[in-house]
This record gives C-alpha cells, sequence and structure tokens, in this order.
C-alpha cells in the first residue's frame, strides 16, 4: 500500500487490503475498479485537494491512457489547442492600488440565472467514462456550488434523468445531424423536461481526426443510451458524420420557431458568423473551438473574442472557453468583453478525481483564485472590469493542456 500524490488517496493491489490496513479510513467511497482499487474519503476531499495539481494527479490515477487522451487532447497537432492557452498567457493585468476590495462580489447573472461565479459547466459527451454518475454527477456539483450546468446530447443518462437529478437550472446541448423528424422530437423533449434553454452546437459539420485517441485506438463506449439517445459512435462516424454537414442557418431557423426557450450558438469563432447569429435571433453567442478539438491551426479563442464583442455590441450575452483553467483566465476573459466562461477539462478532471465532490472542489479553488485576483487587482464586482485592466504581454511558458500548473510532476501527465 503506498501513497501517490495526494495523501487521502490509497492504493493497494486487488485482494490485498486487509481491515488493519484502514484502520485510521473509516470511512471511504469506491470510486472505480480497474487494476487498482481507489478509496477516497468523501467528507474529507473537499478540504484536501488545495490546488487543481492535486486533482489532476488524482484524476490520471483513476483513468485509462486512451480516456486521458480523449479528455485531455485535442486534433491533429493540437495546434489549436495550444493556441487557446496562448492566447491567454498573453493577456497581462494592469493592477490598480489603494482601493477599498475588502468586500468582493464574484457573482453574476446568466440568462436570468444567478451564478456564483461567471461560469458554466461546458457539454461533455461520454462523462460516465469519469465517473460512475455520468451527467449527473456534474449536475450534483453544479447545483450545490451554485453554476449553470449545460448537459451535452452525448452524455448518459437521458436528458430526463438528468433534469430530474437536481433542481439547479439546466441548459441542453443539441448536436444537428440532418433528421428534422428527430430533431422535432429533441425539442419537444428537451422543453417538456423543463430545460433553461437550448444550445447548439455548430462547429462539427464534420467528425475531427484526434491523434492521441487514435494512436491508442481508444473510443468512447457506443453502446451506451446517451442524453438525446444518438450515442457516441453515432457521433464519431455513421448517421452523424453523413449528415451534420448539411446543417445552415436555414435549419436555425426553423429550431427557432419551434422552441420557445433562449437559443444559444456554440462553435463562433468570427465577427462575421457572430453578426450573423443576431440576424438569426440567437440569445447568447457561444465563443469556442471546440477546445481544440474540431478545426486544427484556428485562432485562440480569447484572440478572437475582441472581434466577436465588437461585433456584438452588447445585444446578448458572450460566453468564452478554450483553456480556461485559473481564476485569472475567468477575469481575463470578462475584462475583454466576454459574460461568462465554460469549463470542460476542468470539469472532467474533478469528476475523474472524486466525482461529484471532486467537480465542487475545483469550482471552489477557481472562486478562490478569483477573488484573490480581483482583490489584487483592484476590483470588487464583474461590472467594474474593463479592457482598461489588461494588455498585451510576451507568454513565458510553453502552452499546452496544463501549462498553468507549475508544480505538476515533470509539468505535465500524459
Amino acid at each position: 500500500m503506498f501513497h501517490l500524490g495526494h495523501p487521502r488517496i490509497i492504493w493497494c493491489p486487488f485482494n490485498t487490503p486487509s481491515e488493519t490496513s484502514f484502520r485510521n479510513y473509516p470511512s471511504f467511497h469506491q470510486l472505480e475498479q480497474s487494476k487498482v482499487r481507489i478509496y477516497i474519503r468523501r467528507q474529507k476531499v473537499i478540504k484536501d485537494f488545495v490546488t487543481v495539481e492535486e486533482v489532476i494527479v488524482a484524476a490520471r490515477n483513476n483513468v485509462s491512457l486512451g480516456a486521458w487522451g480523449y479528455l485531455s487532447g485535442g486534433s491533429e497537432s493540437e495546434t489549436t489547442l495550444r493556441r487557446n492557452r496562448s492566447a491567454l498567457d498573453r493577456v497581462a493585468f494592469r493592477p490598480r492600488i489603494l482601493r477599498d476590495v475588502s468586500s468582493i462580489d464574484t457573482s453574476t447573472t446568466i440568462l436570468g440565472h444567478k451564478v456564483r461565479i461567471p461560469l458554466l459547466l461546458a457539454p461533455i459527451g461520454s462523462q460516465q467514462v469519469f465517473t460512475p454518475e455520468g451527467a449527473i454527477a456534474a449536475t450534483k456539483a453544479a447545483n450545490e456550488f451554485g453554476a449553470l450546468d449545460v448537459i451535452s446530447s452525448v452524455a448518459e443518462p437521458s436528458l430526463e434523468e438528468i433534469a430530474a437529478a437536481a433542481d439547479n437550472p439546466k441548459i441542453f446541448q443539441l448536436y444537428l445531424h440532418g433528421d428534422w423528424e428527430w430533431t422535432k422530437s429533441m425539442l419537444a423533449r428537451i422543453e417538456s423536461s423543463g430545460y433553461s434553454a437550448l444550445c447548439i452546437t455548430v462547429d462539427t459539420a464534420r467528425p475531427s481526426r484526434r491523434d492521441r485517441t487514435m494512436l491508442a485506438r481508444w473510443s468512447p463506449r457506443a453502446n451506451f443510451l446517451a442524453s438525446g439517445s444518438l450515442n457516441s459512435h453515432q457521433v464519431s462516424g455513421g448517421k452523424y458524420g453523413a449528415n451534420a454537414s448539411t446543417v445552415t442557418w436555414e435549419t436555425i431557423d426553423r429550431i427557432k420557431e419551434l422552441i420557445k426557450i433562449p437559443l444559444i450558438i456554440k462553435g463562433v469563432a468570427t465577427a462575421e458568423d457572430a453578426a450573423l447569429a443576431l440576424n438569426h435571433n440567437f440569445d447568447m453567442v457561444w465563443v469556442s473551438n471546440h477546445g481544440g478539438r474540431q478545426l486544427d491551426h484556428g485562432l485562440g479563442t480569447i484572440d478572437t473574442l475582441p472581434e466577436i464583442v465588437d461585433a456584438i455590441k452588447g445585444k446578448v450575452p458572450i460566453i468564452v472557453d478554450g483553456g480556461i483553467q485559473r481564476g485569472t483566465d475567468i477575469l481575463k476573459s470578462i475584462a475583454l468583453g466576454a459574460d461568462a466562461v465554460a469549463i470542460g477539462k476542468l470539469q472532467c478532471w474533478g469528476l475523474a478525481a472524486a466525482g461529484s465532490e471532486g467537480l465542487v472542489r475545483v469550482l471552489e479553488i477557481l472562486e478562490d483564485e478569483l477573488i484573490c485576483a480581483m482583490a489584487l487587482l483592484g476590483v470588487t464586482s464583474m461590472d467594474e472590469l474593463s479592457s482598461e485592466y489588461v494588455c498585451r504581454a510576451e507568454a513565458v511558458t510553453n502552452p499546452h493542456e496544463m501549462s498553468s500548473w507549475v508544480n505538476i510532476p515533470g509539468n505535465r501527465i500524459l
């Protein structure tokens, strides 16, 4: 028996633990069984993870190589993934001093819902790979912390079960694949289940080539009932791959006629498409390149954000994702004109480390980092932020999916 990376994570081979081995750890929750059994004291995990680095180490210990590549990697050369991080690293702060920052308010309102920090949980497919509860674990964490959860249409279990799992407002994300009858059926299910908004992902006209998972010969389980009854195999190819390329702005107009809840467009990367989104009556614009997992050699989202902010002119809220790893990243994004950010990798690292509680702890760490950065920057609320608080500077790190954490063993875990 030995510790690896975290004092509360106890590792032991199958069939070897004895009662005396665990006498100092009276209450454990078994997260997953693979080559080892991993036990974590549920009541302690919230306090014990003090940085996201510890969460990442614990998560890697619980996840197979193929699943880790699926979560942490990007498409082809991963240039877009790296540019997401590089773009954030090239934003520097211009702090103001001698201001009363004794009371900090990190909250904001997104589509009429007050949230504890300006952050959404991005839609992630195949979450059951990282925690047995799947998307329900993320929903419970969002409910406990006070965040908005965006449910993927290729997550498990069904959208009705996820909606009923917690009382917090939820947004449903939908992949369109050209089957109009299926789309109408999905829209009816989404509204009848009480989702507060619909998010349409539009940067997936074709499945991308993700070298890490291809080399590992790994793909998410294809036999589960996804939340939208469209499983991961269908998205990776098959029906989705054949028909998603037929979706156009006219498809969106037809959807808008059938629903009463707000409509979000996810995957906007240019000012031109942001302007078109306004013309087609979207209620929110989500600046995203799918976390660097679709088109390779794109710009980092923070580099594209200013032109989209100029095109939107404050008419609808703006969400941005891509490389968000720290509280300072949230602050930079808001200062550059976003209304909130979204996290994907961070979300699943938390889930893989310790289920719902692990994700709550990640959100708490982000909140603590955000409060600290706001005080040192000289602001007390999100409304005070503007581009006057940031400027351009040279990046000082080699960007990758973990480059914000300098104390990770080897600076990166593959």
